[in-house]
């Protein structure tokens, strides 16, 4: 289980949460970690920086939107987990957050950071991201930064959506090309953080397809470089993203 949580809107600047939720550092785990949502199968290689391994919390959580405007909104997120060795809560100790302001007029988001261990060795980590989705274009330019105690890293990620040549649902309107960049350099041995022992550079080249139904068949190749060896890594999947109600409803 990924998680399981309640929110309570307190006001309109403030959300309640708690459970086990999704730690809210950097982007990809909130956001892009979900098969159906993610563009290629495997997770960036520094996600293990501010995620604590699980990418879960068990506690409390804070977060909404601080100042909205036509110009600039700036939402945040704060939170607090304590330890669970649970089979289907397993977390750390630990606390953090992130505050990001989003630009609607360029499409442009930029937000940081920030999450301490509380148990064994404490440490800090921190991080940056940058999104840019252009108006008028199926175009997506996701990036993000992290450095954590023993590593930091980084990776650019960017899809174009075919959609403009004879439209979404046309033979070549349904592909979506991928590419992403990404490094990780070891400041010192640590096996916690779960990344490369040593400097690691990636490029994954990916090709999606998206199908009726909410069917996805996701196809990539990626080349790895790293003193400890060089790999080639294929990977193809189906993805099937499937909708019901969780209660029955009326028109009105």
């Amino acid at each position: 289980m990924s998680y399981l949580q309640a929110d309570y809107i307190a006001t309109p600047h403030l959300t309640v949460v708690g459970g086990y939720f999704l730690t809210p550092f950097g982007t990809y785990n909130e956001r892009l970690s979900p098969i159906w949502i993610s563009n290629l199968q495997d997770a960036p290689l520094i996600y293990g920086i501010g995620t604590m391994g699980s990418g879960s919390g068990t506690g409390g959580m804070l977060r909404g939107n601080a100042h909205s405007t036509e110009t600039v909104s700036i939402s945040y997120a704060a939170y607090f987990s304590a330890g669970s060795t649970n089979k289907q809560f397993q977390s750390s100790r630990s606390t953090g957050g992130q505050i990001y302001a989003y630009f609607p007029k360029v499409r442009l988001e930029i937000g940081t950071s920030y999450g301490r261990t509380l148990e064994g060795t404490e440490s800090n980590s921190f991080g940056v991201h940058l999104w840019w989705e252009p108006a008028g274009i199926p175009l997506k330019i996701r990036s993000e930064y992290a450095h954590g105690a023993h590593s930091q890293g980084y990776w650019i990620e960017t899809d174009y959506r075919l959609s403009q040549i004879h439209g979404a649902d046309s033979l070549i309107g349904r592909l979506e090309p991928i590419f992403r960049l990404q490094q990780t350099f070891r400041n010192s041995p640590d096996a916690s953080d779960f990344l490369p022992s040593a400097d690691t550079q990636r490029s994954d080249f990916g090709l999606d397809y998206y199908l009726p139904h909410e069917v996805r068949v996701n196809t990539s190749y990626s080349r790895q470089f790293s003193s400890t060896g060089n790999v080639n890594v294929w990977e193809t999947g189906v993805v099937y993203r499937f909708l019901f109600p969780a209660w029955k409803g009326k028109l009105r």
